[in-house]
């Protein structure tokens, strides 16, 4: 079945786009739940117009994105924690820990799920950690921890 789509469904397709589904995904999930609607002439019209609109939108959010990105890339988020002789961290350094710097220097709120770390860091060095800010934008954070041999 040929649907629009009213909202975005992770995963599947985002606001305004038209694409095949399952006959019965369409019906027992996306129809009622008013997700999308049948593709008819109508509706394909006031999807491009929504879609226009949400593109519109989402260049303003992305180009505040962008800003936001180039102010993070200017200084290096530092840490000091605890550390051994050979420079392996007592704790480590998580997503979280780093997401909340994040916040703070920008003013808004930033989760640990755009913080794209591999793994928590657990040694003393430069790491270079990506952020997703928006869908579209994806700004690179330089983390330096440093060690502190506190008794």
């Amino acid at each position: 079945m040929r649907v629009v789509f009213l909202d975005e469904v992770e995963g599947v397709a985002h606001a305004g786009e038209i694409k095949n589904v399952a006959d019965g995904y369409a019906r027992n999930f996306l129809l009622p739940r008013k997700l999308a609607a049948a593709a008819t002439a109508s509706t394909l019209q006031q999807a491009e117009a929504r879609a226009k609109a949400i593109a519109q939108e989402q260049e303003k959010v992305d180009e505040a994105a962008r800003a936001v990105a180039t102010k993070l890339a200017a200084s290096p988020i530092v840490r000091h924690e605890r550390a051994g002789e050979q420079g392996r961290l007592f704790g480590s350094v998580t997503a979280s820990d780093i997401a909340a710097e994040i916040s703070s220097r920008i003013g808004s709120q930033v989760e640990h799920r755009q913080v794209l770390l591999e793994a928590p860091i657990k040694e003393v060095g430069t790491f270079t950690v990506p952020v997703t800010l928006t869908r579209n934008v994806r700004a690179e954070v330089t983390v330096e921890v440093t060690g502190t041999e506190e008794d």
